[in-house]
C-alpha cells in the first residue's frame, strides 16, 4: 500500500516539474517585485451602492452622500487606481419605512486587490426611505411672453391631460400637478401646437413616460372696448 501512495505522490510532484519550477519562479519573482515597490496612499470620493433594495420601498433622501476611502498600496497601484475601481456598498434587504443609520466599514469596499482600506469616511450614514407610490397628476403647461395685442389666450388643450408620476409616497402625495417647459405665445395671432415634456420639481419625484405631451393654444380677439 506505501509502495502504492508513494508511487502516486512521485508521479504528481515529477509530473510536468519543468513548469512547476517556472511557475513558482514567476510567483515569487513577482512577490519580490511588489514587495519592494515604495507603499502609497490615496484618499479618493467614491459612491455608495444600495444592494438588494425591497422592490416597494424608495430612499426618500434627497442626499444622497458619498464616501471618502483611504487605501494604501504599492505605488504602481495607486498610480493607476481609477475611481470607478472602488465602491462601497449597504446592504438593504429587510429595510423598512422610515430613519435607519448604516455603519460604513472596510468590509463594504471593493477595491483593487492589492491594495489596503485604511479608514472610510464617514463612519455611518442616515437615509430615510418610504413606500414606492404611483399617482396621476394633472398636466399644467407653462406659457411664456405675452399676447399680441388685440388678442387673449381661447382655449388650451393638453394631449395626454394627465402624466403617472413614481417616487416615495409622501412627497408623490403632495405634488398637485406636472408642469411642462416653457412655451413662448409672444406674437401667435391664431394657434400655436408644441411638443413639451412634463416635469415634476421635486427631485425625487418622476414622470413615468419619456414622451412630450402635445399643447395647443387657439388665441381669440379680445372684445373691443365700449366707445371705441
Amino acid at each position: 500500500m506505501f509502495k502504492g501512495i508513494y508511487s502516486s505522490l512521485n508521479r504528481y510532484v515529477f509530473h510536468n516539474l519543468g513548469l512547476k519550477l517556472l511557475a513558482l519562479v514567476l510567483a515569487v519573482g513577482l512577490w519580490l517585485a511588489v514587495s519592494e515597490q515604495p507603499s502609497a496612499e490615496v484618499a479618493v470620493e467614491v459612491p455608495i451602492a444600495f444592494e438588494n433594495v425591497p422592490g416597494n420601498l424608495e430612499i426618500s433622501s434627497e442626499n444622497i452622500p458619498k464616501a471618502q476611502v483611504r487605501l494604501r498600496g504599492p505605488e504602481q497601484a495607486i498610480r493607476r487606481l481609477q475611481t470607478s475601481d472602488v465602491y462601497v456598498d449597504i446592504w438593504l434587504e429587510g429595510v423598512k419605512p422610515g430613519e435607519r443609520t448604516f455603519d460604513l466599514t472596510a468590509h463594504q469596499v471593493h477595491q483593487p486587490r492589492e491594495l489596503q482600506v485604511l479608514q472610510v469616511i464617514p463612519s455611518q450614514v442616515q437615509l430615510a426611505f418610504d413606500f414606492r407610490a404611483t399617482r396621476q397628476v394633472p398636466v399644467q403647461p407653462r406659457l411664456v411672453g405675452t399676447c399680441a395685442e388685440g388678442y387673449q389666450i381661447g382655449e388650451i388643450v393638453v394631449t395626454p391631460s394627465a402624466v403617472l408620476i413614481v417616487g416615495p409616497a409622501k412627497r408623490v402625495e403632495a405634488v398637485q400637478a406636472a408642469t411642462t417647459d416653457p412655451v413662448d405665445i409672444t406674437g401667435v395671432v391664431s394657434r400655436i401646437a408644441v411638443l413639451r415634456h412634463a416635469y415634476v420639481a421635486d427631485p425625487l419625484v418622476q414622470v413615468t413616460s419619456l414622451d412630450p405631451v402635445r399643447i395647443t393654444i387657439m388665441m381669440q380677439k379680445t372684445a373691443p372696448k365700449n366707445g371705441s
